[in-house]
């Protein structure tokens, strides 16, 4: 319960105070998100297979935040950055995907 309050929380702070993004981050806020989306799939996945551990989250989370986000720094200070963001897109949406595909047949016996 109290991750969705949280979570509604977080939307409704969101909204009503329009935080900014400075100019320098901003390549790395799709990234950040789909990174975090990856590690909330695999959390509710390990909590439908009953091995949810909330440190393994809290630290999946992070890292893969982290490790995304430095994937595109390097491209960026390399000169493919668009490429090497394209590329942890790609792996990131697979990863959600087959998330999904497991929740899904986890919950529709499908």
């Amino acid at each position: 319960m109290i991750p969705a309050v949280a979570l509604v929380l977080g939307v409704v702070l969101g909204l009503a105070l329009h935080p900014t993004v400075p100019a320098a981050l901003q390549p790395y806020l799709p990234i950040a998100v789909v990174a975090a989306l990856d590690a909330m799939f695999g959390a509710v996945r390990a909590q439908l297979d009953r091995i949810f551990d909330d440190r393994v989250f809290v630290i999946s989370f992070v890292s893969n935040v982290l490790v995304a986000g430095l994937v595109v720094f390097l491209g960026d200070q390399l000169g493919v950055g668009g490429q090497l963001s394209t590329g942890v897109v790609v792996v990131l949406g697979i990863r959600i995907f087959t998330n999904a595909a497991a929740i899904r047949r986890h919950l529709f016996r499908a």
